[in-house]
């Protein structure tokens, strides 16, 4: 009787199944996550670093494919106003100040600004701002609807002088770099008018752009010592001077 009861003591009581997994899809394993679009990576989406005040931000965005190319007259000009309406971040006084897109440079697929920022939070409005009027602007003139940017932005700050002194003269000069790679650009002047250079005063030469005072100014002037003041320390640039390979 005794050994009766236990067994249906034990059978009435819930047992635990042991259940074994194969191999296959699921879990973390490498290669595992979404494919890249027609693959090409895009522009990791981690969340991104805290940002301090001192410190300017290189900012790079991408086209989507088969739209027109930005280094035309009409383009130019829609992109002008766009950053001369954006390049503050706003006129309101709780706004003004907190982004400063203070050098750019426009090429056929993509655009690079140099920009400062309060803090990481008044950076990504002040570009997610200035990235609408972009866009909005440019469908306007192609009379089309829809995403304008291929992925989210790219941006790297820039933590020394010598960094931003590199950066600046990536940006001012990436066009005649690209021109002379042979890189379907075509930059006839020393100078490339499809970026901030006319309006930037570090350069070693004298230069003088005919009808630049009649155009409204599209950047503000930077506040940082790193932008102003940091990076001359390392010599002022020349129109010559092209960026390093990579």
């Amino acid at each position: 009787m005794q050994a009766r009861s236990a067994r249906r003591q034990q059978q009435s009581q819930p047992q635990q199944l042991q259940l074994q997994f194969r191999p296959g899809w699921g879990g973390r394993r490498p290669g595992a996550g979404r494919r890249p679009h027609d693959g090409v990576a895009g522009v990791s989406h981690r969340e991104r670093a805290a940002l301090a005040p001192r410190f300017p931000v290189h900012v790079t965005v991408k086209l989507q494919q088969g739209l027109p190319p930005l280094r035309r007259r009409a383009e130019h000009a829609a992109l002008r106003a766009a950053f001369a309406a954006g390049c503050t971040g706003g006129t309101s006084r709780a706004r003004g100040g907190a982004f400063r897109l203070c050098h750019y440079a426009i090429l056929n697929d993509h655009l690079h600004f140099l920009v400062e920022g309060r803090d990481r939070q008044a950076l990504c409005r002040g570009i997610q701002g200035l990235l609408v009027r972009i866009a909005k602007s440019l469908n306007k003139l192609w009379r089309r609807r829809g995403k304008v940017f291929a992925d989210r932005y790219h941006d790297r700050i820039l933590a020394t002088p010598r960094e931003v002194r590199n950066a600046i003269r990536y940006v001012l000069q990436n066009a005649r770099k690209h021109a002379a790679e042979g890189r379907m650009l075509a930059v006839p002047a020393a100078l490339d008018t499809f970026s901030s250079a006319p309006w930037f005063d570090g350069f070693r030469e004298s230069f003088s752009v005919r009808g630049l005072e009649v155009v409204v100014r599209p950047v503000t002037a930077a506040r940082t010592w790193m932008l102003t003041i940091g990076w001359r320390r390392h010599g002022l640039l020349s129109v010559h001077e092209m960026p390093a390979t990579g």
